[in-house]
């Protein structure tokens, strides 16, 4: 896996429709604070966060914003991800509706504390 420039980032969500970049902006500003030592960067095509290995990915769909906090940070959360799309290790957040941003937040501070107990790469 390569690190990925800021800018990378930056191209991957100028590529979206401006309400689709307003959100994505949204979900990068979250997991970046929540998540400040965490290694920004591309995987899979995605924007993605590392901290001790992988914290999550998101990315833009034409209808839904992806979010992968992968199969533990859906499990963690099950109850409050209920109402949303999703599968083992994602969640899918319609473009038409607020990002539960403080959820979000939540579950990115698990994926730290989590991947925080491994022993560094």
């Amino acid at each position: 896996m390569t690190t990925i420039k800021q800018n990378d980032i930056d191209r991957y969500i100028s590529a979206f429709p401006e309400k689709t970049q307003v959100l994505l902006d949204q979900i990068r500003t979250v997991i970046r604070k929540a998540a400040p030592e965490a290694e920004e960067l591309i995987s899979y095509k995605m924007p993605a966060y590392k901290f001790h290995g992988i914290l999550v990915y998101f990315a833009g769909y034409e209808n839904h914003i992806g979010f992968y906090p992968t199969s533990s940070g859906i499990a963690a959360f099950k109850k409050e991800l209920s109402i949303y799309k999703g599968a083992k290790g994602s969640v899918q957040f319609p473009l038409d509706q607020p990002l539960p941003l403080e959820l979000i937040t939540k579950i990115v501070k698990f994926r730290v504390s989590e991947n925080g107990q491994k022993k560094p790469e």
